[in-house]
Formats: C-alpha cells, sequence, structure tokens
C-alpha cells in the first residue's frame, strides 16, 4: 500500500472515530464499508449507488440538505409527502386526546 494510500486511510479512520461519537451507535452501520464522494467545481457530488439503491432514489427526486454547523444531513423529499405521514402518529393515542379535548372544550362552554 503506497504511503499516500495509507496516510489517506489513517485520516478517513480518525474522522469517523470523531464523528462516532456524535451518531448514536445505532446509526452505524458497521457491515457498510465507508462511502466516499467528491465535490466538482460547480459544487456537485454523486450518491453512492449503494445508497440510492437501499433508499430508492432516482432521478427527478429531491433532497433536503440540513446543516447544524457541524454535520450535514441529507433527507430525501418524499414525493407525496401527506402519504408519507400516513401511519406516523400511529400507537400515540391521538384519537382520544382529541376526543378528551373535545369534551373539555364543551364542559368549558367554547
Amino acid at each position: 500500500m503506497s504511503a499516500m494510500r495509507e496516510g489517506r486511510l489513517a485520516l478517513l479512520q480518525t474522522a469517523f472515530a470523531l464523528l462516532s461519537l456524535a451518531i448514536p451507535a445505532r446509526l452505524i452501520i458497521e457491515e457498510d464499508p465507508p462511502m466516499e464522494t467528491s465535490v466538482t467545481k460547480k459544487g456537485q457530488t454523486n450518491i453512492p449507488a449503494a445508497i440510492r439503491k437501499r433508499h430508492h432514489l432516482h432521478e427527478g427526486d429531491r433532497l433536503v440538505w440540513l446543516d447544524d454547523g457541524e454535520v450535514i444531513r441529507i433527507v430525501p423529499v418524499p414525493k407525496d409527502p401527506l402519504k408519507a405521514l400516513r401511519g406516523a402518529g400511529k400507537g400515540e393515542g391521538l384519537l382520544d386526546r382529541l376526543l378528551q379535548s373535545r369534551r373539555e372544550d364543551r364542559e368549558r362552554g367554547t
């Protein structure tokens, strides 16, 4: 292995070790090797094929870039956001809370 490649590997290992301190262990997928892309002069980059396949990303799909100052997250935007939310509140007891709130409103006379 060349000295440049060894240095690059050591740098990547250090970066991932530092990142692992900020990322919950459940989000780190050990069996997948780290993926690296570069940014072009125009600010463009590629999404690795494994990520595109895993998240069913296709040409024309939209992404949201979230920057908290330390970490940049890239989140796919669902084609139909309302459909994507279907079932998200399941098990939260939302219907019971709504009905209770309406009962309280009726008792107050509003």
